[in-house]
């Protein structure tokens, strides 16, 4: 297959993020802006984008993805993964790198609400559980690699669900901010900025290699 050549213009660079999640795209687009680039989504280029994430880690399948995405396009590419670790919950348990694949099946938003819910209830204290997100990104661009992880350990899972769902992003309705006490899914701009939930450092890793 030929690759897709989308030429950066002289005010805006542009970057492929290798995803298909608005939400994921959301989540950066609009600090990048600020920076003077357009991210640019898998759905944008009207591309399907089919790979084997067998990472062992966040980086390692952010890294697959990235690679696959170049193969694609004559264009900086960027693709990042999750992994999630809950305490207290066994080890066969655990999510780590299958956060939406369980026991094979890819759940829905809904069935991750009401799975993650059920690992509250049984594991956790209260109706809480104690979580960590480790996040893993990867950049390709002028034919270098870089890769950045960082985590996100402030925040509960909890066994009753917000009314507000954020598309793409399931987990918000049942996370709970520890500092606000409110979840991820109902916080506002202002709330997110007293957190600093909006990933500066990430934003400016983005900026430096594209």
């Amino acid at each position: 297959m030929e690759k897709l050549y989308y030429k950066n213009g002289d005010s805006m660079k542009r970057v492929l993020f290798a995803t298909g999640n608005a939400a994921k795209v959301k989540r950066f687009k609009d600090k990048l802006s600020d920076k003077g680039i357009e991210l640019l989504s898998l759905k944008d280029l009207d591309i399907s984008l089919s790979v084997e994430e067998n990472g062992t880690s966040a980086i390692e399948n952010a890294l697959i993805k990235a690679r696959a995405c170049l193969d694609l396009v004559d264009m900086p590419v960027m693709a990042m993964d999750d992994s999630l670790y809950l305490e207290g919950v066994p080890e066969e348990l655990q999510p780590g790198l299958f956060v939406r694949r369980i026991n094979g099946k890819s759940l829905t938003d809904e069935e991750m609400i009401e799975h993650y819910s059920n690992l509250v209830k049984n594991y956790g204290s209260d109706g809480k559980l104690i979580a960590r997100w480790v996040y893993g990104m990867a950049i390709i661009s002028d034919g270098k690699e870089v890769t950045y992880t960082w985590s996100k350990n402030d925040f509960l899972l909890v066994d009753k669900p917000s009314k507000v769902v954020n598309l793409g992003y399931p987990l918000n309705s049942i996370s709970k901010n520890i500092k606000l006490d409110k979840y991820f899914s109902e916080m506002t701009q202002e709330d997110q900025e007293s957190v600093q939930e909006q990933e500066d450092d990430v934003i400016e890793f983005i900026a430096q290699n594209i």
